[in-house]
């Protein structure tokens, strides 16, 4: 008689640790969707966006995040020197240009 207590005892501890796995296991994948659409992408072009910045070189066209269209007159480690018209040339952080201009032309 112990021994048929003690075996419902153990597969009674076992359904429990199922439905545990059960609970979580929609969390579980919500969260990889969630990377999956959302985290990773983001990643991606978080990582384009900083290849573009490492790659600019004197005379590439930008944009800046605040709207400005220049050429690029000087390169340096953080900031980048802009040709915007003329005589004028604005020091622009690395981290504020936002795309090349030709990209839209092309699409």
């Amino acid at each position: 008689m112990n021994n048929l207590a003690f075996i419902l005892l153990q597969t009674g501890a076992a359904t429990g640790q199922n439905n545990a796995l059960v609970t979580f296991l929609p969390l579980l994948l919500v969260f990889v969707v969630f990377y999956f659409f959302m985290i990773r992408p983001q990643m991606k072009k978080q990582k384009e966006m900083t290849n573009y910045r490492n790659s600019l070189k004197k005379g590439d066209k930008v944009i800046t995040t605040g709207g400005i269209y220049g050429k690029v007159y000087e390169v340096k480690d953080n900031y980048v020197m802009l040709e915007v018209g003329g005589d004028l040339k604005l020091k622009v952080d690395k981290s504020a240009l936002m795309k090349d201009p030709t990209a839209d032309s092309a699409q």
